[in-house]
């Protein structure tokens, strides 16, 4: 049994707006119009708003989704396509961690240093002594 776009938002607990922008990047398809022109979409559609909605959680960019989908569309598993990019995502993640982890340094590196100014020691031409130039 077909659904309008309403219908299906409801029942994902999402709004007509998200249905409508999953339906242009074309990872949530309806598989039909109505002859009044309204999206109709099968009950494999709640099932993909909710690989959608998983896939998202665990740092899947929407494009990546679309290509998963892709695969399972021509009917093949895409479960080693899927490993592969959970790889790349994990290891993304690590370079941000180190990132991150430099950032918080170079700040705590800062903070020691704004401790130790004094204010009449700094050149007026700068414009904040803790993020200027070292002496």
């Amino acid at each position: 049994m077909a659904m309008k776009i309403g219908e299906l938002a409801e029942r994902t607990g999402t709004s007509v707006k998200t249905i409508r922008y999953y339906d242009r990047v074309g990872v949530l398809c309806p598989q039909e119009r109505s002859e009044a022109g309204y999206r109709l979409y099968g009950q494999d559609a709640l099932g993909r708003y909710r690989f959608v909605r998983a896939a998202q959680a665990v740092g899947l960019r929407l494009g990546e989704i679309r290509q998963v989908i892709g695969v399972c569309d021509r009917g093949e598993a895409p479960c080693s396509f899927v490993a592969e990019l959970i790889g790349k995502r994990a290891d993304e993640i690590d370079a941000r961690i180190a990132e991150l982890i430099a950032l918080r340094d170079e700040l705590r590196s800062l903070s020691r240093r704004a401790k130790d100014l004094d204010p009449r020691d700094c050149d007026p031409s700068l414009i904040c002594h803790v993020i200027g130039p070292r002496a």
